[in-house]
């Protein structure tokens, strides 16, 4: 294995675009797993836009992330919830809707979630 490696989202291995163009998510496969970089753009929403896509009722991804820009609102099966913005770093259980908030596209790092995330 070599000693360095890069990786760069500007030219990732997989995009996977969500429903509606409201977004996609680019992947590159490190050593340890999928790292992601999702865009949501305003407007989107996991049940409209990725529900399709995943055919569960609600998001069952666990997600461990960084929040970049944009807001987002999480809201678990259980009612619990919680809104991120810039510079936060989130821990997500599986069994949540989410939702962008306002008019910036929200941009999220995520190094656990997103392997099967919007997977066709």
């Amino acid at each position: 294995m070599p000693g360095l490696i890069r990786k760069n989202f500007d030219s990732p291995e997989e995009t996977r675009p969500f429903e509606d163009g409201k977004g996609q998510l680019q992947l590159v496969n490190m050593e340890g797993g999928g790292v992601g970089r999702a865009t949501f753009e305003p407007g989107w929403r996991w049940s409209e836009h990725v529900k399709p896509i995943a055919g569960t009722d609600s998001c069952q991804a666990a997600h461990m992330g960084y929040f970049i820009s944009g807001r987002m609102k999480v809201v678990m099966d259980d009612g619990e919830e919680m809104e991120y913005g810039p510079g936060d770093f989130a821990i997500m259980q599986p069994g949540h809707d989410a939702w962008t908030v306002g008019d910036e596209a929200c941009v999220v790092i995520d190094w656990q979630g997103f392997s099967d995330y919007a997977k066709r």
